[in-house]
C-alpha cells in the first residue's frame, strides 16, 4: 500500500505541473483528493491491515496528502494573484482626469413659489405664524363665523376624525390662534402657510390635499384700501410691474365685505387668450376685511380695530405663474416636468 500511495504522489504532482488554469486545478483536487478521489479509494483498503502496519501507512498516506495539497494551493494562489494582476490592470483610474458630474436636485416649483411669497411679505413687514393640520372643529369653523349648521361648510367638505376633530380645511385657524396669542394687542400682521385637506377629487385644478398661504392684519384705522394697496404690491412682485388687479364682489362667511381678486393674465398681458378665456383676466385669491364676530373670537373688540384677511393656494399661484395647465404635474415626480424650473 506504501508504494500504491508513493505512486499516486508522483503521478498527481506530475500531472499538477502541466495544469493549464483554475478549472482544471480544482478537477485535479477532486480526481486525487476528494471524496471519490485515488487518494480516498487506496485509504479504504487500510482496514485489510494489521495494527502494525497501519499508523506507519496513515503516516505515509498524510505525507502524500499534504504534498498534493501543498503544490494545488501553490498553484491555487498563482492562478489568483495573475487574477488580482489581469484586473488591476483593466481597472485602472487615472485620477488627473476630470470627475463625472453628479445630477444635482432643484427646489421644488411648490417650495420656490411659497419661498417667493413668504419673502414678498416679510419684505411688507409680516410675520410667518404655523399651526398644526389636525384641528378642532371650533378654530377650523366656529371661530370663522362657521357655526355647525352653516351651508358654507358644504364648500369645505373635509376628512374628519372624530366629530370635533378634522384635518384642517384652511389655513385660517392659524389667524384665530395668532390672534388670541396677542392677547388684544395690536397692530398683528401674519402670514399663514401650509398644507390644507378637503374632499375633492383630483383633476387638473383640484387635489384632496393643497398648499395655501393666507394672510391677516389687525389694527386701528384699517381699511379696504389697505388690502387692495397690499395685493397689488405682492401681484407686481410674483408677476411682474405690469401686472394689475380687480376685485370683484364675494361672499366669505368670516369677512364683510369680501372680493374675488384677479390678476391680468400672465400670457396675453390682458388682451384676451385661451388661458384667460379671452377675459384678459384671471382668478387668484379671496380677500375681505375681517368680520367682527371673528375679531371677537380672536380676543379684539371690533369696535376698537379692523383687520383684512386674504387666502390663496400656492398651486393656484405656480400655475399661473408658469403657465401649467395641470395641478397633478407638481406631484408626479417626473423629473422631465420638474427639471424645467432648475434655473427659474
Amino acid at each position: 500500500m506504501k508504494e500504491r500511495l508513493e505512486a499516486l504522489q508522483a503521478e498527481a504532482l506530475q500531472e499538477l505541473q502541466g495544469v493549464a488554469g483554475p478549472q482544471e486545478l480544482g478537477e485535479l483536487r477532486i480526481k486525487y483528493l476528494g471524496k471519490k478521489g485515488a487518494l480516498t479509494e487506496i485509504l479504504r483498503g487500510m482496514g485489510a491491515l494489521s495494527a502494525e502496519e497501519r499508523p506507519a501507512v496513515g503516516e505515509v498516506a498524510n505525507r502524500v496528502r499534504g504534498a498534493i495539497e501543498a503544490v494545488i494551493e501553490e498553484k491555487a494562489a498563482a492562478y489568483r494573484r495573475a487574477e488580482t494582476e489581469l484586473r488591476l490592470r483593466s481597472e485602472t483610474i487615472d485620477v488627473t482626469l476630470p470627475g463625472s458630474a453628479l445630477p444635482t436636485g432643484a427646489v421644488h416649483p411648490l417650495n420656490k413659489v411659497a419661498q417667493e411669497i413668504e419673502d414678498i411679505f416679510i419684505g411688507l413687514g409680516y410675520t410667518i405664524a404655523e399651526g398644526p393640520e389636525v384641528e378642532t372643529d371650533y378654530y377650523n369653523f366656529e371661530a370663522l363665523n362657521l357655526p355647525k349648521d352653516h351651508p358654507a361648510r358644504d364648500m369645505q367638505d373635509s376628512f374628519y376624525i372624530t366629530d370635533e376633530i378634522l384635518m384642517r380645511t384652511q389655513t385660517s385657524p392659524v389667524q384665530i390662534r395668532a390672534m388670541k396669542a396677542m392677547n388684544g394687542k395690536s397692530p398683528l400682521k401674519v402670514i399663514c402657510p401650509g398644507k390644507v385637506y378637503r374632499r375633492d377629487d383630483d383633476d387638473a385644478t383640484h387635489s384632496f390635499q393643497f398648499n395655501q398661504v393666507e394672510g391677516l392684519v389687525v389694527g386701528k384705522g384699517i381699511r379696504m384700501s389697505d388690502l387692495k394697496g397690499t395685493l397689488l404690491q405682492f401681484v407686481q412682485e410674483m408677476f411682474g410691474k405690469q401686472a394689475r388687479i380687480r376685485l370683484r364682489p364675494s361672499f366669505f362667511p368670516f369677512t364683510e365685505p369680501s372680493a374675488e381678486v384677479d390678476v391680468t393674465c400672465s400670457q396675453c398681458g390682458g388682451s384676451g387668450c385661451r388661458m384667460c378665456k379671452q377675459t384678459g383676466w384671471l382668478e387668484i385669491l379671496g380677500c375681505g376685511m375681517v368680520h367682527p364676530k371673528v375679531l371677537e373670537a380672536g380676543g379684539y373688540d371690533p369696535e376698537e380695530v379692523t383687520g383684512f384677511a386674504f387666502g390663496m393656494g400656492i398651486e393656484r399661484i405656480a400655475l399661473l405663474k408658469y403657465g401649467i395647465d395641470d395641478i397633478r404635474h407638481f406631484y408626479a415626480g417626473d423629473l422631465r416636468f420638474l427639471s424645467q424650473f432648475e434655473r427659474m
